[in-house]
């Protein structure tokens, strides 16, 4: 596959640095400055979802009415990058031949989020917070909060010094608040970390600094780690979960249609762990549908038996293969980034509780 341009023809790996240069050309300058306040994370209204309010998170999918829920764990939440202007996410993470309009449409955006933007918080709660931080509430308490995210803009250039201090902007939030959490709610219980994209970027970055080899560590049932690429060594201290009771540890994929094999992907040389969510082990056998517990393609609507999926050797992304009328309505878009947490709902609900039950039996 080449791109001709000005008489060359460019193959994929060149077009890709072609167009970074690009980006990094017109997101490095006249973007707007960053605004809005601080998080006070004493207050409710910076947090997007609470035990002490009501909010997405805690919403039931009629399918579960009768379901007996507990509360014997905590869950801290980070949502992935709802900050994305008019873009579709689908359409960014899956483009057609022309980025540049992308890019310029990007141009004079400021890098981090507004927390009294209401169509970015908006956007949060009605995906991220409802589809899911929701998946924990029938075995723990849901924290989830604002932060000044990054635009999506910065990782496109995630290494230029703007990008760096939009993230590391985005992360003080996050560790401001997760410190909050630590000292007025949580009293010793357990913890699951959770997130999503940009969300597991930063809760990398918390397990690091707050778990990896440290007392904390005692408490994590485990990390939620999805969206994300994870390096083989991310962690000293913190196992990957091997098994479907396995505490202490994280899991973590990316999903894409069986037969994808994306360019940065591939730039990674295997060097990523990735935990198939219909067994929660590496391995890398394709599993059958029948042991897929459910995806939830809209919230009152369970579809079980319908995704089988398998961990491909090489690059350690997860194929799944689609019900035919949902690859029909997504058609051609290989990378179902939006669908992490879709596509393996009940199997995540399933799996937190056995998690927690196996946590707290080790602790008697």
């Amino acid at each position: 596959m080449s791109l001709v341009l000005a008489g060359y023809s460019l193959s994929v790996a060149q077009r890709g640095r072609l167009l970074q240069r690009y980006a990094e050309q017109r997101f490095t300058r006249d973007a707007a400055p960053n605004t809005g306040p601080v998080p006070d994370y004493s207050k409710l209204t910076y947090w997007a979802a609470s035990p002490d309010k009501p909010d997405p998170g805690d919403s039931i999918p009629l399918f579960l009415k009768g379901e007996q829920r507990t509360s014997r764990a905590d869950v801290f939440f980070i949502h992935p990058t709802s900050y994305i202007g008019d873009g579709d996410e689908n359409e960014i993470l899956n483009p057609g031949s022309n980025r540049r309009d992308l890019f310029e449409a990007m141009q004079h955006t400021a890098w981090n989020a507004d927390l009294t933007d209401t169509a970015v918080n908006r956007r949060t709660d009605s995906r991220a917070i409802l589809y899911q931080a929701s998946v924990f509430n029938g075995s723990a308490r849901v924290f989830a909060p604002r932060y000044r995210q990054a635009n999506i803009k910065a990782f496109f250039v995630r290494d230029s010094p703007s990008a760096q201090k939009a993230f590391d902007l985005a992360y003080g939030d996050i560790k401001a608040a997760f410190a909050y959490y630590l000292a007025h709610a949580n009293q010793g219980r357990p913890i699951i970390i959770a997130s999503h994209s940009q969300g597991t970027m930063h809760a990398i970055r918390l397990l690091r600094e707050f778990f990896d080899g440290k007392p904390l560590q005692q408490q994590l049932v485990c990390a939620y780690l999805i969206g994300y690429h994870i390096p083989v060594n991310t962690f000293a201290h913190i196992p990957v979960g091997s098994a479907p009771t396995a505490t202490g540890c994280f899991v973590g994929w990316r999903s894409y249609q069986k037969g994808a094999n994306p360019r940065l992907v591939a730039q990674e040389n295997g060097n990523s762990v990735c935990v198939n969510p219909l067994t929660w082990t590496t391995a890398t056998d394709w599993v059958s549908r029948e042991q897929h517990a459910g995806a939830l393609l809209r919230f009152n609507l369970v579809v079980p038996q319908s995704i089988s999926a398998g961990i491909e050797p090489a690059s350690k992304i997860l194929w799944v293969t689609l019900p035919d009328k949902v690859g029909e309505r997504i058609g051609k878009m290989e990378n179902l980034h939006t669908l992490d947490y879709n596509l393996f709902w009940m199997d995540i609900r399933h799996n937190v509780k056995a998690r927690i039950d196996a946590y707290l039996a080790q602790q008697r």
